[in-house]
């Protein structure tokens, strides 16, 4: 089983200088990983983001969790990638998706094409940044890509390019995860294209069982070397965490066993949330777990405990 690490998504900060401080102090709990999404709300641009967090530390890494693939051309993006792999020394991972968000599309007018369109681009857009940062080249004749002898540089310092983290919730996408990617990002399934009222039945635990099998199908002999990442939506550290899952379930539409067993959802005492992440690991291969500024410094003694192990 692959060593525990834990990672925290954050969207922006207050000020440049909260921004670093806020890495730095990512870096001082324990956590591997700065990740910031990409959307068009209020956030911050990733890219530039991620470059001032890993100037501001030491080890922390970074990374997108996860960019629109329609955001970016790929010989533009790969470019961009290899050269924040370098400026970090090797410290960045390139989270990317097919793009889920409806309203993104909307306020921008980018044209948001059926996902099994944007999941078919996705993969040719990953075929050409792969020879890219493998070959120094790429060409592609593609459906939707048409790229002719592209000079990839600069080279990545991280052999065969930064590491990618592909996420998503159904079979098409972690599909071509367990093909692609070096971490597979396990979220539900966002095809509504909003976070509502669906995404808690798409949270119980044997969905997940599913996703996860998907996207070992799909690796082939390469399957056991796939890092398997949570995505995580409550996390309490309490003492009461029967109640907590009493009260949360009926928002959710879940029952109360449902909502424990739920992997967005951990709640319980340090050696309690250590105990369920221990077993899902065990069950589910989820080694990587991802969470929120809220929660960064409640986490911290299971982060403490875990991390590594």
């Amino acid at each position: 089983m692959a060593p525990f690490r834990f990672a925290l998504q954050v969207s922006h900060a207050a000020s440049p200088d909260a921004w670093k401080a806020l890495a730095r102090k990512t870096e001082d709990l324990g956590y591997s990983t700065l990740y910031i999404p990409d959307h068009l709300d209020d956030q911050w641009a990733p890219m530039i983001a991620l470059t001032v967090a890993a100037e501001a530390t030491t080890t922390l890494r970074v990374g997108t969790l996860v960019l629109d693939n329609d955001f970016r051309h790929p010989v533009i993006l790969a470019k961009e990638a290899a050269t924040l792999d370098v400026v970090t020394g090797g410290r960045f991972e390139f989270g990317i998706g097919a793009g889920w968000m409806t309203s993104d599309y909307v306020q921008s007018g980018i044209p948001m094409d059926p996902a099994a369109v944007r999941i078919a681009k996705l993969a040719e857009s990953l075929s050409i940044m792969k020879s890219l940062w493998t070959t120094g080249r790429a060409t592609l004749a593609g459906e939707y890509y048409q790229v002719t002898d592209a000079l990839g540089t600069p080279r990545p310092v991280t052999a065969g390019g930064p590491s990618i983290v592909i996420g998503g919730g159904s079979k098409r996408i972690l599909t071509l995860a367990g093909q692609f990617a070096d971490t597979v990002s396990i979220v539900p399934s966002l095809a509504a294209g909003i976070v509502g009222a669906e995404v808690a039945a798409e949270s119980v635990v044997e969905k997940y069982t599913n996703r996860v099998r998907w996207a070992r199908d799909a690796a082939g002999d390469r399957a056991d070397d796939l890092e398997f990442q949570c995505w995580t939506a409550v996390v309490q550290v309490v003492p009461n965490a029967a109640e907590v899952f009493e009260n949360l379930a009926p928002v959710f539409g879940l029952t109360p066993d449902q909502m424990k067993a739920a992997p967005i959802a951990l709640v319980g005492t340090t050696e309690e949330i250590s105990d369920t992440l221990r077993k899902r690991r065990e069950e589910l291969g989820f080694s990587y777990i991802v969470v929120h500024e809220a929660e960064m410094e409640a986490l911290a003694p299971v982060i403490a405990e875990l991390a590594g192990t």
